[in-house]
């Protein structure tokens, strides 16, 4: 017995594209759920000029029609507002009826959005690195000029080519921590690290900052820290980065608490977990700004993060190495009485 052979109907429904068929007469005889979802659930029976619109398409259509040949075009829309692209493949069939047309649509949005994602990463980081190096060549061109005989004045430029050339190797050094850390993401690291140590490690190596700027460093750890699964390195990072910034940021309050939470229950975990909250008092962070403060290069005051040696870059890579280890990164603020970032780790 022969197995019945689906019609181009039967086959465009059960398509996990959108996909839709034009018969002889240019009127959309077909749509599948997702095309309707697309383009509107009354789109069968309309003529393809109402139903799709966008002239390159239709151009597109005709073209197929006359030539039965393929063609290939784009949709552009906008869903939930945001803008949507799709590859549209144009296709002649025959039905028994005369040629029809095939359309499917492939959605190419994400695609789209991380090539542009890569591009606006690119302008950026030519854009962080332009500037230190237009100081620099402003200051050569001034110390082989004006500045030749005057020591005042060389030692003054000389110190400042310092601070832009250490800007500089610090946002190298940044964008390969970053690649490497979205790199290694979807390896969970295992090893057993203890996070009391690494924090006071870490509040000890910041100690000459802390003292500089004139702020306390406090620590509330419970009697017993369980050991977690992590990557020492990385989350040494991490509390190093919130330990300074705090320390830059929130040094007009005079003092920092550092506190690991006892272990438990934590929803956001599904499980036992750790939260570790380095909490300022300074100035605060305005409600606008929280939800960006991981995007690269983001910066609540872009002067200022200049001043104190930001590249941008540091809550990003925060963001990822907790991602990493599966963990959450939690942010509350209030202007004018500081702001508390919390890390919520898995213990198993």
């Amino acid at each position: 017995m022969t197995p019945d052979i689906p019609t181009p109907a039967q086959i465009v429904q059960a398509l996990p594209l959108v996909a839709l068929i034009i018969g002889p007469d240019e009127r959309i005889t077909v749509a599948n759920g997702h095309a309707r979802s697309l383009l509107g659930q009354e789109i069968v029976g309309r003529h393809c000029i109402t139903g799709l619109r966008q002239p390159n398409i239709l151009d597109a259509i005709e073209t197929v029609f006359r030539t039965k040949t393929k063609q290939e075009s784009r949709y552009l829309g906008r869903d939930s507002g945001r803008d949507t692209t799709f590859r549209v493949n144009i296709a002649p069939i025959d039905t028994g009826k005369g040629t029809s047309v095939l359309i499917t649509f492939e959605d190419l949005t994400d695609i789209e959005d991380a090539g542009k994602m890569r591009r606006d990463f690119v302008a950026n980081v030519s854009h962080e690195l332009k500037t230190p190096l237009t100081a620099l060549m402003g200051f050569i061109e001034t110390l082989r000029g004006p500045a030749r005989n005057d020591p005042k004045a060389q030692d003054r430029f000389l110190s400042i080519m310092e601070q832009e050339a250490s800007r500089m190797s610090q946002l190298v050094s940044d964008l390969l921590s970053l690649s490497k850390v979205e790199e290694n993401e979807r390896i969970r690291p295992v090893q057993p690290v203890n996070l009391d140590a690494i924090l006071n490690s870490t509040i000890l190596a910041l100690a000459p900052v802390a003292e500089k700027a004139s702020v306390t460093v406090t620590t509330h750890f419970p009697t017993t820290v369980p050991p977690i699964p992590g990557d020492e390195n990385q989350l040494r990072q991490v509390f190093r980065n919130l330990i300074e910034n705090a320390i830059k940021y929130g040094a007009r309050g005079g003092k920092i608490d550092v506190i690991i939470d006892e272990a438990q229950e934590s929803a956001l975990l599904r499980g036992q977990g750790i939260t570790v909250r380095v909490r300022d008092y300074g100035e605060g962070i305005a409600a606008h700004h929280i939800a960006r403060l991981t995007e690269r290069f983001y910066r609540v005051d872009s002067h200022r993060s200049r001043e104190v040696g930001g590249t941008g870059l540091g809550l990003a890579i925060v963001k990822h190495i907790i991602s990493r280890h599966r963990g959450r990164l939690r942010i509350n603020s209030v202007v004018n009485e500081g702001t508390e970032f919390a890390v919520i780790l898995p213990v198993e």
